[in-house]
């Protein structure tokens, strides 16, 4: 028999649990989260997802994880589900977005959008003192200095969803003491391919990706490098490091997630499996570890032998022009971000070849006027100005095809 004084309720045992809200739960993270969630469902409730237009999943997690609210792309999708799950408080668009980031019972929101569409809720969540999981790498690209300076002031912490920063983040005791972050690379699925070869990839062969399992543009960024690029404007602004104490390595392997050197000449690295859930369960239950979905371990004698090489830059140039407009900043990267964005989509639209994306990349950005210190409207329109620019001259390389 259970003694009185023990015995919890149902609904004090759920005011235990951490509460979450997921923005982009039909995406590559946001299924992963929710694959950890079911793995510690004793940990957590989900009390919000969003989703863009894959209904039919977002129906499916609706029923299995019941959540109180629930936002879509557009009206038209919101009135079906409302229909569907008269119980469920279902709203639509930026506005959505922004109620799920204002809601007062959530304990961390999980941002696994991609673009800009998680920036301002971001910035919200943050306003609302509610600590991040960031997997959406265009909110400190674009907006770094103005986030981490808000999570600061509301004592809000920003928790890193990537692997590499997750593996920063783990290995980090004392920033004082440390000399470089080593953010590693996998290379990619042209690693080992001639230029001339890249000149003619197709998506398919772009999109087979080598070690990790992620959605189409970020897929296409790593092929290009340009993933890692922005990965190192994240570290500066998370971890408020110089851009010259961030080095790149890459490692075919994935096995190392990146690593810390310390002033007196000692490195620790985080190593693990190529796995996403992880770093997401991670972020998820920091500062607690617990045991998670994964049951393979590292194998050391497996693994056989780590191998490292120095990115090429020359080969995979649009490395070196994030780096280069990191180091600018203002509104730089901003400009960097949206140029390479509407590029993917135009290459994974078959509107332009592989190699065009940094070619049309690096045209806008090389014409392209920075301005220092802009507030969160002048970032928005500096975005949207720059998309117009990109689709002009992404026609006139299509012409080209």
């Amino acid at each position: 028999m259970i003694s009185k004084d023990l015995r919890i309720s149902t609904a004090e045992y759920n005011i235990m649990k951490k509460k979450i809200a997921i923005l982009g739960s039909t995406g590559s993270i946001g299924t992963q989260a929710l694959e950890v969630i079911n793995k510690l469902n004793d940990k957590f409730e989900v009390i919000a997802i969003s989703a863009g237009n894959n209904i039919n999943l977002l129906s499916k997690q609706i029923v299995e994880y019941k959540p109180e609210y629930v936002c879509v792309k557009t009206k038209e999708d919101c009135n079906t589900l409302n229909k569907k799950f008269p119980n469920v408080n279902v709203m639509f668009g930026d506005e959505g977005l922004l109620k799920i980031a204002d809601l007062k019972e959530i304990d961390i929101l999980l941002v696994a959008v991609s673009g800009k569409t998680g920036l301002i809720p971001t910035i919200r969540a943050i306003k609302n003192k509610k600590d991040i999981a960031l997997a959406n790498k265009e909110t400190l690209v674009m907006a770094g200095d103005i986030v981490m300076s808000l999570a600061r002031e509301n004592n809000v912490k920003i928790l890193p969803v990537d692997s590499e920063h997750s593996a920063i983040f783990q290995c980090i005791n004392n920033e004082k003491n440390v000399k470089h972050l080593i953010i590693t690379a996998s290379g990619g699925p042209f690693l080992k391919s001639a230029y001339e070869e890249m000149e003619h990839a197709d998506i398919n062969e772009t999109l087979s990706h080598p070690r990790w399992n992620m959605g189409k543009k970020i897929t296409v960024d790593s092929a290009t490098l340009m993933n890692k690029g922005l990965e190192v404007i994240e570290a500066h602004h998370l971890f408020n490091f110089k851009y010259e104490d961030i080095k790149v390595v890459i490692h075919p392997q994935s096995y190392v997630h990146s690593a810390v050197e310390y002033t007196d000449g000692s490195i620790i690295a985080q190593i693990g499996i190529p796995s996403m859930h992880i770093p997401i369960q991670y972020a998820l239950t920091y500062p607690e570890r617990y045991e998670g979905i994964e049951t393979e371990s590292f194998d050391f004698i497996k693994a056989g032998k780590l191998e490292f090489f120095k990115p090429d830059y020359e080969k995979f140039p649009s490395l070196k022009l994030a780096i280069e407009m990191g180091k600018k900043g203002g509104t730089c990267t901003v400009c960097m971000n949206a140029a390479n964005e509407e590029a993917v989509f135009a290459f994974l639209d078959k509107k332009i070849k592989f190699l065009d994306i940094y070619k049309i990349t690096k045209q806008i950005s090389d014409n392209y006027i920075s301005i220092p210190n802009p507030t969160i409207e002048q970032i928005l329109d500096e975005d949207e100005k720059v998309r117009i620019q990109t689709k002009n001259l992404i026609t006139k390389y299509k012409e080209n095809i």
